[in-house]
């Protein structure tokens, strides 16, 4: 990775979200932030930017920089994840150096089963204003992140799913366990009376909790 003091970024996943965020961020003013699924850190780099110069910022970024199987040997898109955790270095220290408050930045590296409970194990329910679930698109994965990252959700607050319409591009078709939709709505409709769905355009789909 070459020193330099401008981002590295090699997709533009994200950009296609910046409008409703805007809007999400300036109404819920979070200050305790939790990120699953971190990759390059173009979200959290947003975030840092968008409220890093008005209030202090603790945000926890979940990520094995493993890749999920779709960037791995034979999956969609094959990525070396080493250099992705590298350039997530290397933007999170040009947007934390950029800001004129304090950001608190921990990093959980590992698997968001393992990471996602010991936050809870730490009492820390009820904890974040604003989770964003990003990790592993596997159908089950994405339903144990969703429920356990409710509990780590203040009343009040707001979770974003992302990918929410993704189909895995596969020779044999879609497979939708390979699709964070079936989990989506399998977790909405469980918690119908917890959480009341934010209306936003469906690349991304949005939840603010009402009551534990």
């Amino acid at each position: 990775m070459q020193p330099g003091s401008d981002y590295i970024f090699t997709t533009n996943w994200f950009d296609g979200n910046k409008a409703i965020w805007s809007q999400l961020l300036k109404q819920l003013n979070p200050t305790r932030i939790l990120e699953v699924g971190s990759y390059e850190g173009k979200s959290t780099a947003y975030i840092i930017e968008s409220l890093a110069n008005t209030n202090d910022l603790e945000i926890h970024c979940i990520d094995s920089w493993e890749g999920g199987i779709e960037h791995k040997q034979g999956g969609s898109w094959e990525v070396n994840m080493t250099e992705v955790e590298a350039r997530f270095a290397h933007n999170m220290k040009i947007a934390t150096n950029k800001s004129s408050r304090a950001v608190k930045l921990e990093l959980h590296k590992g698997l968001s089963n393992k990471e996602l409970p010991r936050l809870v194990a730490n009492n820390m329910q009820e904890y974040f204003d604003f989770i964003y679930i990003d990790g592993s698109h596997q159908a089950p994965d994405v339903l144990l992140d969703a429920i356990l990252g409710f509990e780590l959700l203040k009343t009040g607050g707001i979770m974003a799913f992302d990918d929410y319409l993704w189909q895995e591009p596969l020779p044999g078709g879609t497979d939708p366990i390979r699709c964070p939709k079936i989990s989506i709505d399998a977790f909405t409709n469980i918690y119908c009376r917890k959480l009341r769905v934010i209306s936003a355009p469906l690349n991304q789909l949005y939840i603010r909790k009402i009551s534990t």
